[in-house]
């Protein structure tokens, strides 16, 4: 052992020896004994997944599968580089990162921590690979070469973000690598990689082990870099990193999810010069509510990325999503499109005495703060639906509703409009196209979800911290709190009451959707109006 090494390790006993109390013989029994009993109730649900996976797969899925793994890659080095990804505690931030003890020691911790995440992060990775590609013979050789696979792409690409923070040629390559991935993912989505899915499905075993032992190779080549490196970050770089961590941290102990918002709102808007323009003249409740439009127009790039965003739902049709997770998926993202117009909102109800000062009253301020959070929704939502339909397969069909019979005509405002006879029919399922005119009625459904998302983005917006006096629920799992129960609900609850034609729609595939989009229409302007009226009044 280098003095270093002792050094930093002799400095880390003299702290704990000061700090809490620690661990005893009966604690390392428990967490044994815990970690014993997770592998025991996973042990068969996990080995019955994986024997699911022996045999072929469907090339549209595999197409949709290889989209979606390309993407939860991109999110995973997306994240690993905004969280820094090294960082150290408060205290050892504050006190040790500034000593003379050698730095690459002292986040040695903090490197073996990466490791783990990206060990776990690997191993789901290689599953979802195999689920992807399937296994149509040697299913344990083949498990073991995506699981390898798997922990290389992911234990590189944390390197890569490690790397990130020593200089500035690196977090291009970083920036690169995501640009890549997401390429993939559109061309994965485009069907132009069936034949490459496929020759990779039935690739010999020689041929994986090459393929796993190259990418073993160049990512244990990427991590030894990353080690040395580790005692050139710049000490203000980890010093913010620390920063964020600890705000992450304090966020999760007191369980108040929202103060994170507020604060990568705030370190946004921070560091950035905005110029000055003229206030445009309005009537009153709706010069209020301007600068939620303007704070969204500074943010092109958002923008964008959330209108690629409306091409999920597709993809998880394609690889074979039910429609209940469709319809989550469809919900569940307008919700969050239609929050990102709520800031005003969520400024009034932390300061209701600036608030008051403005002289406008709260039921037409929140009227005006309610039309972007609807358009947004309403338009992401049709905008889902869309592509969503358009996307339709013979293997995706049953997600929603089915086209006109055979050797029959429909055309109506409120549903598909398809064409088809039974020659045609047939030959569609046997070709694996669909022909259908138009999206229907569909985009109504998701326009018409806007006023009730709106609704629902503002009551998230107006919400409460979490309240942990609450009572908790004894159940045979544990107890369960409900004050982070019922502050998670708060919101949604509300968005699946004026979205529940479309939730309807969704889940039983009606022939005919002119009552669902009737209900719709009603519904959201109802509770968009009750929501006003009942928060507007005076307390």
């Amino acid at each position: 052992m280098s003095g270093a090494e002792a050094s930093v390790r002799a400095v880390r006993a003299y702290i704990r020896s000061r700090g809490r109390t620690p661990a005893t013989l009966i604690d390392r029994y428990a967490a044994v004994f815990g970690l014993a009993m997770i592998v025991a109730v996973l042990g068969r649900p996990l080995s019955g997944l994986l024997t699911g996976l022996a045999g072929p797969i469907d090339p549209v899925r595999a197409g949709a599968g290889a989209a979606l793994l390309a993407l939860a890659v991109a999110g995973f080095l997306a994240a690993a580089r905004a969280a820094g990804p090294v960082l150290l505690p408060a205290s050892d931030a504050s006190w040790l990162l500034l000593s003379p003890l050698n730095r690459r020691h002292l986040l040695g911790r903090t490197a073996r921590a990466l490791s783990v995440v990206a060990l776990v992060a690997g191993v789901l990775l290689g599953v979802g690979l195999l689920a992807v590609l399937g296994a149509p013979d040697q299913l344990v050789w083949r498990l073991l070469g995506a699981l390898v696979l798997g922990v290389s792409v992911t234990a590189g690409g944390m390197a890569l973000a490690v790397l990130g923070q020593v200089s500035q040629s690196w977090q291009v390559w970083l920036t690169g690598a995501v640009a890549a991935l997401l390429v993939l993912a559109v061309v994965a989505v485009s069907g132009q990689l069936r034949t490459v899915a496929a020759i990779a499905a039935s690739a010999p075993l020689t041929a994986l082990a090459a393929a796993a032992s190259g990418a073993a190779v160049l990512s244990a080549l990427l991590v030894r870099q990353a080690w040395t490196s580790l005692d050139r970050i710049p000490t203000r770089t980890l010093a913010n990193a620390s920063t964020r961590a600890g705000h992450v941290a304090s966020a999760t102990v007191s369980l108040d999810p929202g103060a994170l918002t507020w604060i990568a709102e705030d370190n946004r808007w921070r560091a950035r010069r905005l110029g000055s323009r003229r206030w445009p003249s309005l009537p009153a409740p709706f010069a209020l509510a301007w600068h939620d439009w303007r704070r969204l127009a500074r943010t092109p790039g958002r923008l964008a990325a959330v209108a690629a965003t409306t091409a999920l739902p597709a993809v998880l049709a394609q690889a074979g999503g039910p429609p209940a997770a469709l319809g989550v998926a469809v919900l569940a993202g307008a919700l969050a499109v239609a929050s990102m117009g709520t800031s005003g909102a969520r400024r009034d109800a932390d300061n209701p005495a600036l608030a008051r000062l403005i002289g406008v009253g709260r039921r037409p301020a929140l009227a005006a703060r309610a039309v972007l959070p609807a358009l947004l929704g309403g338009v992401w939502a049709a905008t889902a639906l869309t592509a969503l339909t358009l996307a339709l397969t013979p293997s995706t069909l049953s997600a929603l509703p089915e086209a006109v019979p055979a050797a029959t005509t429909a055309t109506g405002a409120a549903g598909f409009s398809a064409t088809a006879t039974a020659t045609g029919a047939a030959t569609g399922a046997a070709t694996g196209t669909v022909t259908m005119a138009g999206a229907g009625g569909w985009w109504a459904l998701g326009l018409l979800a806007g006023p009730a998302l709106a609704a629902a983005a503002l009551r998230m917006a107006r919400r409460a911290p979490v309240d942990h006096s609450m009572p908790t629920i004894d159940t045979p799992g544990g107890s369960i709190p409900t004050g982070p129960l019922f502050w998670a609900a708060t919101g949604p609850d509300l968005a699946l009451l004026g979205c529940l034609p479309t939730a309807m729609a969704l889940l039983t595939q009606p022939a005919a959707l002119a009552p669902f989009i009737a209900a719709q229409a009603i519904m959201g302007v109802v509770v968009l109006a009750g929501y006003v009226w009942r928060t507007g009044q005076v307390t």
